[in-house]
């Protein structure tokens, strides 16, 4: 070993600079990732102890559903309040209406709503959009005597269909908004491209610009289900016995003489349950979405 000399120490001066440097760096990226961490903790901290607290119940006895103080992890786990929820009521229907209803909306949504978002956007109609976007922020409750009473004249109150429909209003909105961002933003080079080798606008839209906004058209889609899928008063006015969805038949388990907490916990688990699988796995997709349209 030598020793540092003092006509070293200029020589060995952007060294420490450097290594000082990288420690301040790390150490930042350290403290930005805590606090990173912190403030999601933070954000997601509501939302998580309610959902495991409800899961709580749906797995508890009524007896340490009423407890004081309240019983947060049970000791005897039960699912006798999921068999309660399907042994009393046609779960299981309720259930296939609302795929019927979200699917269809859904399906509807992105059939018409894709083709207006690039029609809007290759126009810069932006008046019309601005128009779109005020429908869906228009309250449901706005549209709901006169559909009323539409659907009652032509028949249609106790069926799905009536849902269906009004949920568009709710979807189709959404789908639109969406592609309209996507399609402004791709390359006009390519589709001016495809129109001088002879192709038409539809052979355009479909060839080159439909498959280059697929990220939009899988956040729209999911966004749609979603909102359709948790919608409640709309099932809950043209609903009849038979066509009810999830989220109305889980307010008919409410009664006035009592609470059932567990099975009406196991019933809300039951309709979120859907959405929550379906977030998982194309999760991916949806942040690739996202961030592709925020990027453009």
């Amino acid at each position: 070993m030598t020793a540092t000399t003092d006509s070293d120490a200029p020589l060995l001066a952007p060294a420490r600079a450097a290594v000082r440097s990288r420690t301040r760096r790390r150490l930042r990226r350290a403290l930005d990732k805590i606090g990173l961490a912190l403030a999601v903790t933070v954000l997601l901290a509501p939302c998580l102890f309610v959902f495991f607290w409800m899961l709580s119940l749906s797995l508890k006895y009524d007896i340490d559903n009423t407890a004081w103080p309240p019983v947060f992890i049970p000791t005897q786990p039960t699912l006798d309040n999921f068999v309660h929820v399907f042994n009393e009521s046609p779960m299981l229907l309720y259930f296939w209406n609302s795929i019927q209803v979200t699917g269809s909306a859904t399906l509807v949504a992105l059939l018409l709503g894709v083709p207006a978002g690039y029609g809007i956007a290759k126009a810069r109609a932006h008046g019309l959009a601005a128009m779109l976007l005020l429908s869906r922020m228009t309250p449901g409750l706005s549209y709901l005597i006169p559909l009323f009473t539409l659907f009652q004249i032509t028949g249609l109150i106790g069926t799905v269909w009536p849902i269906a429909l009004t949920h568009m209003v709710i979807t189709l909105p959404i789908v639109v908004w969406i592609m309209i961002g996507f399609f402004e933003t791709l390359p006009q080079e390519l589709e001016e491209a495809a129109r001088i080798d002879g192709a038409s606008l539809w052979q355009a839209f479909r060839y080159i610009a439909l498959p280059l906004a697929r990220p939009g058209i899988v956040v729209g889609a999911i966004l749609s289900f979603i909102y359709s899928w948790n919608n409640f008063i709309f099932g809950a006015v043209f609903a009849g016995r038979t066509t009810r969805t999830m989220p109305v038949a889980v307010y008919n388990m409410l009664t006035f003489e009592s609470f059932a907490w567990g099975p009406l916990a196991a019933a809300a688990i039951v309709v979120m349950l859907p959405v929550i699988l379906l977030t998982i796995i194309i999760q991916r997709e949806i942040v690739q979405g996202l961030a592709a349209g925020g990027v453009k």
